[in-house]
């Protein structure tokens, strides 16, 4: 019973410490959580949780503040999702599924998940790496010039213009098209120099040097862009924090502004919800923040990148893991519908 006690005690610190920041006394657990216990029981029970590092007193005769382990302890003991209010779900579907494109759809989940969380929001964009070719359009320009568009299954369009030696009739190119989407649809950017050599030689020979040219096209294009790219929203939303953070808030947004930083710290994450706590992050500029963040996906459920917002240790982890997951989800079912 004493452990049961004792980690409804830290729940309500914590809570309340979220809610107030303000150190919280035992009196305060008695009267705002209904314990059915003395101030002097729960006096008893934080000095077992302090001993246990999971709650500190930061000056004599204040109360108690959680500890990173603390917090630690009460997110593992999340069970379920907080679901969102019908009010939140309808300005989520609002926002996104008015999107034009992927660009906008990204732009538009990372600003809808600062305001939902009041946070530091990040979304990586859907990999080339991960991602395949969904299809390859033509579009003949002059008879020697070719547009050649590439759409993956995340949504993802570039665009190229190619030029031929030789001038290609309506007939070369819908053979082209139909032999460049039979060899390369599905594929992901490690797989199409077997593919392209395969594309080579189903082809007639007068075609072959014009099919070379698409598939070189094609391949550069998602070499070039593969680059892994992270979009953040919300960042003055940190400074509104700035006495929760022991030093500075600037190293932390320095850092931020880094790609490399933040694309190493999400590459080491493993699929689904993460929680990162204090010296848990990679990174000293992170020592004082918690991250959360899970992966989004696409078609056939593959994941595709994540997203996740960076704040205070003094945080509502309830609340804004369940915004993480619905926007994950709404991303998620968006790029699957394209």
């Amino acid at each position: 019973m004493n452990n049961e006690r004792r980690a409804m005690v830290l729940n309500a610190i914590v809570q309340d410490y979220v809610k107030t920041g303000e150190p919280v006394g035992s009196r305060a657990v008695v009267e705002r959580h209904h314990l059915g216990v003395s101030p002097a029981t729960v006096r008893n029970d934080m000095a077992a949780l302090e001993e246990a590092g999971l709650i500190h007193q930061p000056h004599t005769s204040a109360g108690r503040v959680p500890t990173d382990a603390g917090y630690r302890q009460f997110v593992d003991q999340i069970a379920d999702v907080k679901p969102l209010s019908r009010a939140e779900r309808a300005a989520i579907e609002r926002m996104l599924y008015d999107a034009v494109d992927l660009d906008d759809v990204i732009t538009r989940a990372v600003r809808l998940l600062a305001s939902l969380t009041n946070q530091t929001a990040m979304v990586q964009y859907p990999s080339l790496r991960r991602t395949s070719l969904r299809h390859i359009e033509l579009v003949a320009l002059t008879e020697r010039k070719v547009l050649v568009v590439i759409i993956t299954d995340a949504g993802r369009v570039e665009q190229r213009v190619v030029s031929f030696p030789d001038a290609l009739g309506a007939d070369d190119l819908a053979a082209l098209r139909l032999a460049v989407n039979s060899e390369l649809e599905e594929l992901q950017l490690p797989e199409l120099g077997q593919a392209l050599a395969r594309l080579a030689a189903c082809l007639p020979h007068q075609l072959v040097d014009a099919a070379d040219i698409i598939g070189r096209a094609v391949e550069d294009t998602l070499a070039n862009e593969a680059e892994e790219r992270v979009v953040v929203a919300g960042t003055a939303n940190l400074t509104r924090y700035n006495i929760d953070f022991e030093h500075s808030v600037f190293p932390i947004l320095d850092a931020i502004e880094e790609q490399v930083v933040l694309l190493r710290m999400l590459a080491n994450q493993q699929d689904g919800l993460h929680v990162g706590i204090g010296r848990e992050n990679s990174g000293d500029a992170f020592s004082e923040t918690s991250v959360v963040s899970t992966n989004y996906v696409g078609p056939d459920q593959k994941t595709l990148a994540r997203l996740g917002i960076i704040g205070p240790t003094r945080m509502d982890y309830t609340a804004n893991i369940s915004s993480v997951y619905a926007v994950a989800k709404y991303l998620s079912d968006i790029l699957a519908a394209n």
